[in-house]
């Protein structure tokens, strides 16, 4: 007689998301694990006295969303500081780091906040391509909201930083070392406080909360990842204590999804010394690929292009990391037997890490799972390229909102361009593997999945299953996961997401859609039935 499962799922709509798509009313799980799928009157009978019986009520029933591509320290600070993303113009999101600003002189009233960013007033994700006034926030911005505290507004694509005038004086040695074109200035020659790729990093140096901080954000975002499905995720990491917070939370059992580290470049030498090598860690906590720049963004007209931006004629963009730098890096990541991934959105930059991954790596770059951030704009060759060398395109469906007409591709790239970017389908019909994340922009896949099946042009647009497909079984590929997640089969852990409505039936509305539950480990650890 088998074992009472410790929890089942009955009389719902459990899509497998396996190939072919199998269906079943219900589930099993023991220790973690899904141990039976079948009909609720088959799967019953595994219901023992101390059981839990989930009654699913005709919802539909997923593999838990993994996130391919996140900074999830950032997604904490949008909830603890000042949130800019819902800003409609540069007044609005200037009352919003105002309020902030209260906020804190509030809590240095009562004697709070001792952390390295409680002096700064800061304020997160601000997008200027969807304000009437499109253009950045600037020092004179910024000098609104405080004249004595530093104070700096960072894009959402963190590509571009605006800080007020203590900044500019605090940081201006440190300012005076970065290329010059990183710093714009006005006509007098004085910076505008707009701060572009290398000269946003002394900042973020200034404003790394420490352990505590660090805690306080990453657990803000693990409770947004379980109200959005999210049970696992590939976090992009660079001189943060995340992964220490990552680890003690996994220790306490108190870890609500998988994290896949993907830690910087310059991290190679201390994770070969200690003997972090890729896929090393526990059930929870894995580190992953070595992750370098090459470009910047559209957003910043940093992304770096084979043919001139539409609305700035003179300019293609800048090496974040030039070629040569990044074959190095891959060969060096390689040759110590580390997954890679590199950020490349224009399309010199993909073409570019293509180059390095052929000729720099010793392993193959299918077997070594090498991936690809973003992959905005790719030619047909490059896309041919992708399929042959195995390597996964890392991409970010929410992006598809600059699609739209007169949207932020349309102003950067022109009409025709625009039409190129993204192009999930043609990626996917040539054989490329294909996961999905979001860059924190905002981290939700049901949004993401939304805007792939809803996408304007016929080279972006997926069908409902390989748009959920690729933010499964697709992201738990490129970890190097799939044997464990991101389907619903006997065997595979119980990472599982719970729908109220079904996204087949209205492909138009999935962004509508709410999570009722999220199973992380076999654990419900969201219910919002």
């Amino acid at each position: 007689m088998s074992q009472p499962a410790d929890r089942v799922f009955l009389d719902g709509e459990i899509h497998t998301l396996t190939d072919p798509d199998e269906t079943y009313e219900a589930l099993a799980v023991r220790d973690g694990e899904i141990v039976r799928l079948g009909r609720s009157y088959d799967v019953e009978f595994l219901a023992g006295v101390e059981t839990d019986v989930v009654d699913l009520d005709g919802r539909v029933l997923l593999p838990g969303f993994i996130d391919a591509h996140t900074h999830l320290t950032t997604v904490g600070r949008y909830l603890v500081h000042a949130d800019l993303s819902g800003a409609d113009s540069p007044t609005e999101a200037v009352g919003l780091l105002e309020d902030r600003a209260a906020e804190l002189d509030d809590e240095s009233a009562a004697g709070e906040g001792t952390d390295s960013d409680a002096e700064w007033v800061l304020g997160y994700g601000y997008d200027e391509s969807t304000w009437t006034e499109d253009r950045y926030l600037t020092r004179e911005d910024l000098d609104r909201v405080s004249t004595g505290r530093p104070v700096a507004a960072f894009r959402e694509d963190m590509h571009v930083a605006a800080v007020n005038g203590v900044v500019l004086d605090r940081f201006a040695d440190a300012l005076a070392a970065v290329p010059d074109e990183t710093v714009p200035t006005d006509e007098p020659g004085v910076p505008t406080g707009v701060l572009l790729e290398s000269a946003i990093d002394p900042i973020y140096e200034a404003v790394e909360p420490g352990v505590e901080g660090t805690r306080s954000a990453v657990e803000a975002a693990l409770e947004l990842c379980t109200a959005r499905g999210i049970t696992g995720f590939h976090d992009m990491v660079r001189d943060s204590h995340a992964p220490r917070v990552y680890r003690d939370l996994d220790a306490a059992g108190e870890l609500t999804a998988r994290v896949r580290i993907n830690y910087w470049s310059d991290h190679l030498d201390a994770l070969r010394e200690v003997g972090l090598t890729t896929n090393a860690g526990s059930a929870l906590v894995e580190t992953g690929a070595i992750k370098s720049y090459t470009d910047g963004s559209f957003g910043g007209r940093t992304a770096r292009l084979s043919e001139p931006y539409t609305d700035a004629p003179e300019e293609t963009g800048q090496w974040v990391v030039d070629p040569d730098e990044l074959a190095d890096a891959v060969e060096a990541a390689t040759d110590a037997g580390y997954q890679f991934t590199a950020h490349a959105i224009g399309d010199e930059a993909v073409d570019a890490v293509l180059d390095a991954y052929e000729t720099a790596s010793t392993t193959d770059p299918g077997d070594a799972r090498h991936r690809i951030e973003h992959v905005e704009l790719a030619d047909d060759t490059a896309i041919d390229r992708l399929a042959d060398s195995g390597v996964v395109a890392s991409v970010q469906p929410n992006f598809l909102k600059w699609a739209d007409e007169d949207g932020l591709y349309e102003a950067r790239l022109g009409e025709e361009r625009t039409a190129a970017t993204n192009r999930y389908r043609d990626l996917l019909d040539a054989g490329v593997r294909l996961a999905f994340g979001s860059d924190g922009m905002p981290m939700d896949p049901l949004l993401g999945v939304h805007h792939a099946v809803n996408a304007p042009a016929d080279a972006q647009r997926l069908s409902v299953t390989e748009a959920l497909r690729a933010y499964t079984r697709g992201a738990a590929y490129a970890g190097f996961d799939e044997n464990r997640l991101g389907t619903v089969e006997v065997g595979k852990r119980a990472d599982l997401v719970v729908l109220d409505g079904s996204p087949w039936d209205h492909p138009e509305s999935i962004r509508d859609v709410d999570v009722a539950m999220t199973v992380a480990d076999g654990t419900i650890v969201h219910d919002a039935r």
